[in-house]
C-alpha cells in the first residue's frame, strides 16, 4: 500500500493496484491499513468544523472528550456529516510497539499521529437481573430494483414469530434459557449476497489511530495526499511513501430526495469524483402492536438478496463482478427511484404514528490501491522480499429520510468548509444508530 527507501529518494516508489492475492504471495512483516471515508448525513452539518454542542456530546458518546473524541474504528459506516479515517499497524518486528506517522500538513492534525495498542477490555460490574423471553412476531418484506413501481413478484415475505412461554433468560447463560423456546416461519426471503469481511479488527499486536490518546476529528478540507512516513520501534527504515490524489478522501456524496414517502420517492445524486459503482438500500419499521413488528427492506439492485452489507469497502474484484450482475449501479448513474408507497407510515389501532421514517444509506465505491517496498519485479525469477506494504481504502457515503425532500437543505457548507446556520433535528443520530447499525 505505500514503501519507499529513505536511502533512495531519488527513486519514485509507484502507486501499485493490485488485487490481494497478488500481494499475499509474499507477505511483508510490516502491514500498514488506511480507510478513509466522506460521509453526508442529509440536512445536518459537517462534524469536521463543529467544537461544541452536538458535536461535543457526539464525541463523548464516541468514546472521547474535546481532545480525544474517537476510538479506531470510525471509517467504517458514517455517523454525523464530516471525513474518517482510520489506521491500523501490524509489525511483526515488534508488535504492539507505538509508531508514528509524521503527516503532510494538508490532514490539518498536527505534524504525527501516535499510533498505539487499544486499552485493554475490563469485565463489566454488576449483575444483570434475569429477564422474560417475550412472545415477538416480525414480518419482513423484500423489495428490490429502482422504477417508480413494484415489479412483478415483489415483495417476498417472510416472517418470524418467536413463544417464550414466560421462560427466564439468564443473562449468564442466554442461550441456555433459548433451549424449549418456539421459534416458527413461513415464507422466504432472497440468499444475501456474500460480502468477505477484509475489516481489520481490534487485535492485541496492532497499533492504531484514532485511539483513546490521540483521536482527534478529521478537519473539513482535509487531505491525506502527500508525503507520510511511519516511525517507531522495530519500524523499517525505509518506510517512506507518497499518497497520491487518487487515493485521497473522496468528495461527498450529495443525495437528494424528492417526493412523499406514500408517492415513488426520487432520488438523485451529481457525480463523485474516483467512484467506481454505487449502491443504495432502505429499511423502514413499523410497529403493529406489542412485540409485533413489520420491516420493510428495499435495495438499487436489480436482482435481490443484496443488503447493508454491501457497504462494506469492496475489493475491486467484487466490484467488477457485481457491476456485471447488475447488483451495483454504475458510475455513470445520477439518480434512482424507490417504488411508490412501499416505505409508507402506518397507524396502530389508537390511530397514533406507528413506525419510523423510511431510512436510506448509499455508498459511492472509492478506489483500493497498494504500495510495497520494494515493488515487486517485473521478472518472476527475481527474488521479492517486500520490507512493508500499505493499503489504501476510499469511500463516500451518504444516509437521508424518505419523504423529506432534503434537496435545499444541502447547503451546510459554502465550499470553504464555514458553515451556515441549520435548524437541529433531535435524536436522528439515534434513530440512524438503530435502523441502519450505525
Amino acid at each position: 500500500m505505500q514503501r519507499r527507501h529513505l536511502l533512495c529518494l531519488a527513486l519514485t516508489t509507484a502507486l501499485v493496484a493490485l488485487p490481494a492475492s497478488s500481494q499475499k504471495a509474499k507477505n511483508p512483516p510490516t502491514n500498514l491499513y488506511i480507510d478513509v471515508l466522506t460521509h453526508n448525513m442529509a440536512g445536518m452539518p459537517d462534524m469536521g468544523g463543529m467544537m461544541g454542542g452536538l458535536g461535543g456530546f457526539m464525541a463523548k458518546r464516541m468514546g472521547g472528550g474535546a481532545e480525544n473524541r474517537f476510538v479506531y474504528p470510525t471509517a467504517r459506516v458514517g455517523g454525523m456529516t464530516g471525513q474518517y479515517m482510520d489506521m491500523a499497524l501490524r509489525n511483526d518486528l515488534k508488535p504492539g510497539v507505538e509508531a508514528q506517522d509524521l503527516i503532510p500538513g494538508g490532514l490539518k492534525l498536527g505534524k504525527s499521529l501516535t499510533l498505539i495498542e487499544p486499552e485493554p477490555s475490563t469485565p463489566t460490574k454488576g449483575s444483570t437481573p434475569p429477564g422474560k423471553i417475550p412472545d415477538v412476531e416480525v414480518k419482513i418484506s423484500e423489495y428490490w430494483g429502482c422504477g417508480a413501481a413494484v415489479r412483478p413478484g415483489q415483495p417476498k415475505v417472510a416472517t418470524f414469530k418467536i413463544k417464550g412461554g414466560g421462560r427466564t433468560i439468564d443473562p449468564k447463560n442466554p442461550m441456555g434459557g433459548m433451549q424449549g423456546v418456539d421459534f416458527q416461519s413461513s415464507g422466504s426471503l432472497s440468499k444475501g449476497q456474500y460480502v468477505p469481511d477484509r475489516d481489520i479488527d481490534l487485535k492485541p499486536g496492532w497499533v492504531y489511530w484514532p485511539n483513546r490518546k490521540s483521536g482527534k476529528q478529521v478537519p473539513s478540507g482535509a487531505r491525506l495526499a502527500g508525503e507520510h512516513r511511519i516511525t517507531g520501534d522495530g519500524i523499517p527504515a525505509s518506510m517512506q511513501f507518497q499518497v497520491e490524489q487518487s487515493a485521497d478522501f473522496m468528495p461527498k456524496l450529495m443525495l437528494r430526495t424528492q417526493g412523499e414517502a406514500t408517492a415513488a420517492v426520487g432520488l438523485s445524486w451529481p457525480s463523485v469524483d474516483r467512484a467506481r459503482a454505487y449502491f443504495i438500500s432502505g429499511m423502514h419499521m413499523q410497529i403493529l402492536g406489542e412485540n409485533s413488528y413489520a420491516l420493510t427492506v428495499w435495495s438499487s439492485a436489480e436482482v435481490p438478496g443484496a443488503g447493508q452489507e454491501l457497504h462494506a469497502y469492496l475489493s475491486g474484484s467484487y466490484i467488477d463482478k457485481w457491476l456485471k450482475q447488475k447488483i451495483l449501479l454504475p458510475s455513470s448513474a445520477t439518480s434512482c427511484t424507490v417504488p411508490k408507497g412501499i416505505f409508507a407510515g402506518a397507524s396502530n389501532v389508537q390511530g397514533q404514528q406507528a413506525s419510523m421514517p423510511g431510512m436510506l444509506m448509499m455508498t459511492a465505491y472509492g478506489p483500493e490501491s497498494w504500495i510495497t517496498y520494494p515493488p515487486k519485479p517485473a521478472d518472476p525469477k527475481q527474488p521479492w522480499n517486500p520490507e512493508w506494504s500499505v493499503r489504501l481504502r476510499a469511500k463516500s457515503t451518504a444516509t437521508a429520510m424518505l419523504g423529506m425532500d432534503f434537496g435545499n437543505m444541502q447547503q451546510m457548507d459554502d465550499g470553504d468548509g464555514q458553515q451556515q446556520q441549520q435548524q437541529k433535528k433531535p435524536g436522528m443520530k439515534g434513530l440512524l444508530k438503530g435502523i441502519l447499525g450505525g
